[in-house]
Parts: structure tokens; sequence; C-alpha cells
């Protein structure tokens, strides 16, 4: 069983394998990630952001990380970037729970999640994301709710009647 967990200093050698993989099927994005890593372009350091790895028997099989979305220019928007799980660990649940830690991640900070996929779109409307085509930037959506309940206030309280 993979064990999700958030870091804060990404250690290239162990991402080599999936990016090897990720080329050889196709995507580039796994590349991206440690290019933007490398230059500091992106560390999923600023508020509310934050980069997970699944982890099975010492081996780094999945990646998955949240920053706040550069094409909302709202703050209050975040984004699902980079996910990848490796072709072996693949039907495990991983990638689901990879996303459902992202999304937890992002409860209290971001009012919504959005994503771009061309294919994994069955993958996100399964875990609650709407799909949405307002632009190139972003395929699926998922609302997270109001700041103000995720962090706890309460509700306007409700007018009472006397009689």
């Amino acid at each position: 069983m993979a064990t999700i967990v958030r870091i804060t200093d990404l250690k290239l050698d162990a991402l080599r394998e999936l990016r090897v993989e990720s080329l050889q099927e196709g995507f580039s994005f796994i590349e991206r990630l440690c290019a933007e890593w490398i230059s500091g372009a992106n560390r999923f350091d600023a508020p509310g952001e934050a980069l997970f790895l699944a982890v099975s028997e010492g081996q780094v099989v999945g990646v998955c990380g949240l920053n706040c979305d550069p094409y909302a220019h709202d703050p209050r928007i975040g984004r699902v970037r980079r996910l990848y799980v490796s072709r072996t660990h693949r039907r495990r649940g991983i990638g689901q729970r990879l996303l459902a830690a992202v999304v937890a991640g992002a409860r209290g900070h971001f009012s919504s999640v959005r994503v771009r996929t061309e294919v994994a779109g069955d993958f996100y409307t399964a875990q609650g994301f709407r799909r949405i085509a307002t632009g190139a930037e972003v395929t699926h959506v998922l609302e997270l709710g109001g700041l103000r309940r995720q962090l706890g206030a309460n509700p306007k309280p409700k007018k009472r009647v006397h009689r």
C-alpha cells in the first residue's frame, strides 16, 4: 500500500523513474515539474500550495501538486498540478488518494480547485469535479464552498420568531 506524504523539499532523483515513464507515455509534465523546481519557478510553497508524493516500498510511485491557479487571476482559486501515477501502481486508488490530499489541503484556503486535462476527464468527474467548457486553461472545477464555512465560522443565525 502506498503512503501519501506532503513534502517541502523535492529530491529530484526520487522522481527519476516517473520522469522516464511519463515521457515514454507522451507526458511532459513531470519534466516540467522538475525544471520548475530547479529554476525556483514553482516550489509549491506559496500560501495554500502543497506537493504530495505517493511512496510504496521506498519508491515514489505517484505525485500531485496544488498551486494557486495562475490562469484564474484570483488567489481564492487553486489548481491541481502534475498528477501522475506509475503504470504498475494504477487502479489501486493512489490517484484518488493523491487528489484527496490535494483537495483536503485546498480546503480553508481556496474556494475552488480547477484542472485542465485532455485524457483524465472521467477520473476527475468521478471525484466530484464538474466538467466545464469556459476556456482553454480549465476543463474541470471542484467547488469547495465558502471560505467562512470551511474555516469553522458559524453561518448567520436564523431569526427567531417570538410568539
